[in-house]
């Protein structure tokens, strides 16, 4: 029987893999990412997000540490891009994807630690 736990780790490795992709693909992320002052990460971001998407699947079918580890660091990530959106002066709305993004990996990884 597949759990809440498993639906939102699907959720979020599935978004990070479609996030990361764009990060080399879609145009419209290297004008994002130079709006943020922060062009030269846009890879690195790039590879962090598919790297956190990989981390989710692996950990969910082979390895519960790498699930958790994965959801530790898109947490972060996503904390981070919060704080630059707020450092930008974006709104609530262009900055509401990161925060929601990092509620659902931490609560991947409260469900992981006290279920």
């Amino acid at each position: 029987m597949i759990k809440i736990l498993d639906y939102l780790t699907l959720f979020s490795a599935a978004s990070f893999f479609f996030f990361g992709c764009a990060c080399f693909l879609a145009p419209q992320m290297l004008l994002e990412f130079k709006r943020y002052g922060l062009a030269k990460y846009r890879k690195l971001v790039g590879i962090l997000q598919l790297l956190g998407s990989i981390g989710l699947c692996l950990g969910l079918l082979y390895e519960p540490k790498l699930q958790l580890s994965a959801a530790i660091g898109l947490t972060v990530l996503m904390l981070l891009g919060f704080l630059v959106r707020l450092k930008i002066k974006d709104s609530v709305i262009q900055s509401a994807p990161s925060l929601i993004y990092a509620v659902l990996n931490a609560t991947i990884v409260y469900l992981m630690l006290f279920s």
